[in-house]
């Protein structure tokens, strides 16, 4: 073997060990902040007098915690909407905690499954009728969140989508090809 090719795979080992480190760092970090949120949200529970079972799970690039018990629709609320405050609550938390901004992900009682899943429908079909027409397709307002997973599955379709408007009436338009 070449000494140019050993030090070319000294330098390819090399990266790889140092980014090994990075992306175990990285995860401790979302473990942690998962175990923050999971301690916040424990306490909440506990004040409102409400029984729940706490799943922390890193997801990608964020932290994620789900909330599951017998009934729990007080804190998902109508359309998700104390869900949301909640999500942001325990951000908020993990912010005081740690000083970085948390991308935290919050289901309660798979409330966020669900409408992820119902989603993931809509914009197939809204997909298909773009396809079909030729035409750009608006759906009715989104939060943070629903619109994310409508463009992901517009993305996912090989299409492109937008959003338009200003919050809370903000919108994803799909645009044909």
């Amino acid at each position: 073997m070449s000494e140019s090719t050993q030090t070319s795979d000294a330098v390819e080992t090399a990266d790889v060990e140092q980014d090994q480190p990075v992306v175990s760092n990285r995860v401790q970090a979302l473990e942690n902040e998962g175990e923050i949120a999971a301690d916040y949200l424990e306490e909440l529970l506990d004040i409102a007098d409400l029984d729940g079972d706490l799943d922390m799970d890193v997801e990608g690039d964020r932290a994620a915690v789900s909330i599951v018990g017998a009934d729990l629709s007080q804190l998902v609320g109508r359309d998700g909407e104390v869900l949301e405050a909640l999500q942001e609550l325990t951000r908020l938390a993990v912010y005081r905690e740690t000083g970085e901004r948390s991308r935290l992900m919050l289901d309660i009682s798979g409330f966020r499954a669900q409408r992820r899943t119902e989603l993931e429908k809509l914009a197939a079909d809204a997909v298909a009728r773009v396809r079909e027409r030729g035409e750009r397709v608006s759906l009715d307002p989104m939060s943070p969140f629903e619109r994310k997973v409508v463009h992901d599955a517009v993305a996912g379709a090989g299409l492109v989508s937008e959003s338009e408007g200003v919050e809370p009436r903000r919108f994803v338009v799909i645009l044909p090809e």
